[in-house]
């Protein structure tokens, strides 16, 4: 039986995380520390410090690892979908709540793959919100929407690798602790050959931060670097699972990532709504207030039925995963049709917001930014849409 009612525990939650990010964080949305390239880690640390004080820290993570959870046990993938909502008030709500990405898909990934030690040296830390982490794929002219093009490579010795190439788009990459490689395995006597993942301390010789990028978003922590791997040496204990099995690892962390996104920038745009909603009350033309107008009150409408939409689909994916299920064909569905609407939902509120749409007197012009980069992150509409249509033609 499908059910839609949202426990009086969860809808709690909810409301409390709700009041935390409007009461608490909001305010810092005009702080000088929210750069160009997102949050300063000086910011970061504020921010988790009081998402702390207030029992919000890591929502997500297991409880037997130091996760808040709900009601003394983990959440579910709905629950979890409720509470990002909630949290995606504010894009500094999730930076806050030490559920952002990449830390959050990063830590999934690592309480799945990571061994005892790694745990201890790495995924502890991030939970704690005491450190951060990346996850390098991407390259320029390698690896990106299509991972089997990795061009970085990881020659073994027996005892150690050494790992060689470029990567860029690494987002928080500047200031990060816990660094996630995928890198191509070179035929060896002594491992699978392949794409291969390795977890490392990103403070050493051989990992080399060229430089941020300037891109359109700023949400993330560090921004996005381009990185250099010139003869990086690593232990054989730096090997994270196992050996030629990174894109399968890849895809256990994207398809619960897909949606995290969406749930964050659910909250988001539900957030310009209301905004947008606000001014059409009070904003007046021709004799009365601009949301009496059917072209505006139409918009505003539009954007009503998106949002609701949006939100049933990342609840039915979510669903499936709290079923067993793997969900791909469905967290693909998902990301491309919620990514693609949320745009359009921001896009409407600028409109309805006329002048000061488009200026920075409002949340709305960055939300309408971050927003049109969330159509690329964990894979653009086009590929999903692919993907979709290889399973609907069978």
């Amino acid at each position: 039986m499908i059910d839609f009612a949202i426990p009086a525990e969860l809808a709690a939650e909810r409301d409390r995380i709700r009041r935390f990010v409007t009461d608490t964080i909001v305010p810092f949305e005009r702080d000088p520390r929210l750069t160009s390239h997102g949050p300063s880690d000086e910011l970061r640390q504020e921010l988790v410090e009081l998402a702390r004080s207030e029992k919000l820290l890591t929502i997500q993570a297991p409880i037997e690892l130091g996760g808040a959870g709900l009601g003394g046990r983990s959440l579910t993938h709905v629950e979890q979908a409720v509470l990002y909502e909630a949290a995606g008030w504010s894009t500094l709500g999730p930076v806050a709540m030490n559920c952002a990405a990449p830390d959050e898909g990063n830590m999934f990934l690592l309480s799945k793959v990571a061994n005892q030690r790694q745990v201890e040296e790495h995924l502890l830390p991030l939970i704690d919100g005491r450190q951060r982490s990346v996850f390098a794929m991407t390259e320029p002219g390698g690896a990106g929407s299509d991972p089997a093009q990795l061009s970085t490579t990881a020659a073994f010795d027996g005892e150690r690798f050494t790992v060689n190439g470029r990567k860029w788009l690494i987002t928080g990459a500047d200031g990060a602790v816990s660094w996630i490689i995928m890198a191509r395995l070179a035929p060896n006597p002594h491992l699978p050959e392949g794409p291969t993942l390795f977890l490392t301390d990103g403070r050493q010789p051989g990992i080399v931060i060229e430089r941020t990028m300037n891109t359109m978003d700023r949400n993330y922590v560090g921004g996005h670097g381009v990185v250099r791997f010139e003869d990086l040496t690593l232990p054989r204990e730096a090997l994270l699972g196992e050996a030629g099995q990174a894109l399968r690892y890849a895809q256990l962390r994207l398809a619960p990532a897909r949606l995290t996104h969406c749930m964050r920038w659910l909250g988001a745009a539900e957030r310009a709504q209301h905004i947008a909603v606000e001014h059409a009350r009070t904003r007046t033309a021709f004799g009365r207030p601009i949301g009496e107008h059917e072209g505006v009150s139409f918009l505003l409408a539009d954007n009503e039925i998106a949002l609701h939409q949006c939100r049933l689909t990342i609840w039915h994916a979510c669903w499936l995963m709290d079923q067993g299920e793997r969900a791909r064909h469905e967290s693909s569905m998902a990301k491309s049709f919620v990514s693609e609407e949320l745009f359009k939902v921001a896009d409407r509120c600028v409109q309805v917001l006329g002048g000061i749409g488009i200026s920075d007197e409002t949340v709305v012009e960055m939300i309408f930014r971050d927003m049109r980069a969330f159509r690329l992150y964990d894979g653009p509409t086009e590929v999903h849409k692919w993907a979709i249509g290889r399973k609907v033609l069978g």
